[in-house]
This record gives structure tokens, sequence and C-alpha cells, in this order.
């Protein structure tokens, strides 16, 4: 069977600070209360996303690699990481502050949970009248200082809140600690991991169990990165009509593209895999003969195999992501 552009069901997640955006700003069709986010590319074991159209319906991304091999995710790519597909792509919806948190790198991931660190990055989609996110510190600051403001529960006052409005963006490091803050709608792109190290958490219980949730403060210690940098956000720019460079990391390259009419993409220098997520707006996507529609809160993944793509639309915004 010829591969084709790939949608996928979405798995939803109930979260402590969860709200309704995912449903009301992004069209999402669920009945649980409190979803926080929506997995909508994922081959992490116990939240596999399956293809929602087409002959492949029903079929996960380890399956469809187990198959399709590196016609699906690109020769380098497969050499390296085999049947696990290597990105996770997420919207969150954060009613309420996330945790304070840090993600562990490769290196620490590996030694102490047999997996991939987690390197990410943020587009904000919505944000409301001064929304924030913390990210990394406001000074330079020692493991013993950092130490001691927590036990103080004086954490917040060491750490860096950034304003954020549509378009936003920002690359999260591992080490980085970080968090999102109430009224934040965002999309998440990651290494496919999940492994947090939560540091702070408000006190907080959560009404499910009736329990604070897990810190895990030991553990961070040695994964946090305590430097200080002059600037966090991502800036970048906003062409229409052309692909527009936002976040390059060694994990993956994300590029935004602004639309206003028709547009071709040639794929054939890309030798990975292409996901696009639709931040705004809607598209069709032309392959084969074959029409995809692509609305907001909506993702697609291409194959490696296929070098040529066209939109045509009135007016939306993109992210691509591959692997190089």
């Amino acid at each position: 069977m010829t591969l084709y552009p790939l949608k996928f069901t979405p798995v939803y997640s109930y979260r402590i600070w969860g709200g309704e955006k995912l449903k009301t700003e992004l069209n999402k069709n669920y009945e649980q209360n409190s979803i926080g986010e929506s997995w909508e590319v994922s081959g992490v074991p116990g939240n596999e996303t399956k293809v929602s159209e087409g002959p492949l319906s029903g079929k996960t991304l380890k399956d469809l690699i187990e198959t399709y091999k590196d016609e699906l995710v690109g020769q380098s790519v497969y050499d390296n990481f085999g049947s696990t597909f290597p990105l996770l792509i997420k919207f969150i919806d954060a009613k309420s502050p996330l945790s304070i948190q840090v993600h562990p790198n490769d290196d620490l991931a590996r030694q102490r949970h047999n997996s991939y660190g987690k390197n990410e990055m943020w587009y904000v989609m919505q944000a409301e009248k001064d929304a924030e996110l913390i990210v990394g510190f406001n000074k330079r600051v020692s493991q013993e200082n950092y130490q001691e403001h927590l036990q103080d529960n004086t954490l917040p006052e060491i750490l860096n809140t950034e304003k954020v409005k549509e378009g936003s963006a920002y690359y999260i490091p591992a080490g980085r600690v970080h968090a999102i803050g109430a009224g934040v709608l965002l999309a998440e792109i990651q290494q496919t991991s999940d492994i947090t190290y939560r540091i702070y958490d408000y006190d907080r219980v959560d009404k499910t169990t009736g329990k604070k949730r897990d810190l895990h403060t030991n553990l961070a210690l040695d994964a946090i990165d305590y430097n200080h940098y002059a600037s966090y956000a991502t800036g970048y720019e906003t062409c229409p009509n052309k692909v527009n460079k936002l976040i390059f990391s060694p994990y993956f390259k994300t590029n935004s593209l602004h639309l206003k009419d028709s547009f071709s993409r040639d794929l054939s220098s890309i030798k990975s895999f292409v996901i696009y997520i639709c931040v705004e707006g809607k598209t069709s996507l032309q392959c084969f003969n074959t029409t995809y529609e692509l609305s907001k809160g909506e993702t697609i993944l291409i194959p490696a195999t296929i070098e040529h793509i066209d939109f045509i639309t009135k007016g939306v915004k993109l992210l691509e992501v591959y692997i190089t």
C-alpha cells in the first residue's frame, strides 16, 4: 500500500489544571472534565495514537513503523530510533498553573529510567490577559540557594516569568525549570518521553484522589540548569507564504508557515517525516490527487516518501516539524 498523509485520533488526558479550551477553542470531542492535554501524534506506550482515516485506520505509529520502516520516518530516523517514534505532539490547556517542573537530559534519563530525555518547545495559540509562563531563573543561583528557597516556600522569587500572547514561542531544553501559567493554550513539540520531575505544586489537592501530587525534589537536583540566560523567548519572522525558521534544535526542527493563499511545498530535501500542526485557520492539503482537510487544532503526518504537497487556503498558520 502507498503511504498517504496520516491523521490520528487524539488521546485525551485529565489534568488537575485542565480546562475546556481544547473543546471550545480547538473543537475537540470528549465528555470528561478537566482535560488538560490532547496527545495528537504519540508513540508513547499506553498512550499511542491511532490512524483515524483511510485504509490504515486503527494502526498505531509502532504498527506503521514496523511495517513501513524508513518509508514512513526516513532512513536516518529509522537507523537511530528503530520502531520508536521520536516525537510527541500535544495541545495543552492550562486553566490553572501547571506544577513547576524540570525534565532530565538524555544521559540522566537513560541512566535512571531507560528512556530518552525531554527537550521541548511551546507555541502559544491563545492566552488570556496577563497570562504568564515560568521559564528558567531570573538570576544565577547555586544549588544550595535553590534548595533554601524550596524549603522556605519562596521558589517563585528566583524564577523568571514571561508575559505571553498568541504566537509567543519558547524552546525548553532539558534542565530548564519551567511551568505553563493559567490561561494559556499552546502546542507542544517534544522528544518522546513522559518523564517529569515535579518540584513545586502549590500545595494543591487532586480532587480525583483527595491527595497532593508527588514531588520529585531530590531527583530534580542533578537535572536542573541553575544558570541565568539573557533571553528565553524565541523571536522569528512571519513573512507570508514563506517557510520561516522557528526553532531548530538537535532533536527536532520547527518552521512557521503563515499562508495567505495557495502554496506549494517541496519536501524532497527533508529526509524524515514531516508533521503539520494547524494553529490558526484552515487549509486543504493536496497529495496524490487526493485532498485532506486541516483546521485549527488538527495535526497531520506526512510520510518520508512524500516529496511534494500543495496547500489550498485563504488563510492558515501552520507549524512544520521534522527531524534531519
